[in-house]
């Protein structure tokens, strides 16, 4: 439990959040109101989980936050899989997106390895 700001997997996550806000104001996207705002809201809630869990008193309860972060990564990505499927992110923004939530994944594993002793 401490400064959550300072974990690396919480930095890359919070980045990825404001990309993709910057990535759904433009393109067809940027008008699919309800497709673009389920992907911010899957952004968001991976830095937020992490965030949470982080404070929390246990590392039982953090681990708990951890894998719903976890879980938001997959939800985003498979949001980018269809929406570059469909003509709504570019071949670069994908790959970004992409990118990073299996990073972020790969990274919230190791944390919960960590955390579980």
């Amino acid at each position: 439990m401490g400064d959550f700001q300072k974990l690396k997997v919480w930095q890359k996550a919070k980045k990825l959040a404001v990309s993709l806000y910057k990535i759904t104001v433009q393109g067809p996207i940027s008008k699919d109101y309800g497709f673009k705002d389920q992907m911010r809201r899957a952004a968001i809630s991976i830095p937020c989980n992490i965030a949470e869990g982080d404070q929390l008193d246990t590392d039982k309860q953090a681990i708990k936050f951890f894998h719903i972060a976890k879980g938001s990564a997959a939800e985003l990505l498979t949001q980018a899989i269809i929406a570059y499927e469909i003509g709504h992110l570019s071949k670069d923004h994908f790959d970004y997106v992409r990118q990073e939530c299996e990073s972020i994944s790969k990274m919230l594993t190791k944390l919960i390895q960590a955390r579980q002793g």
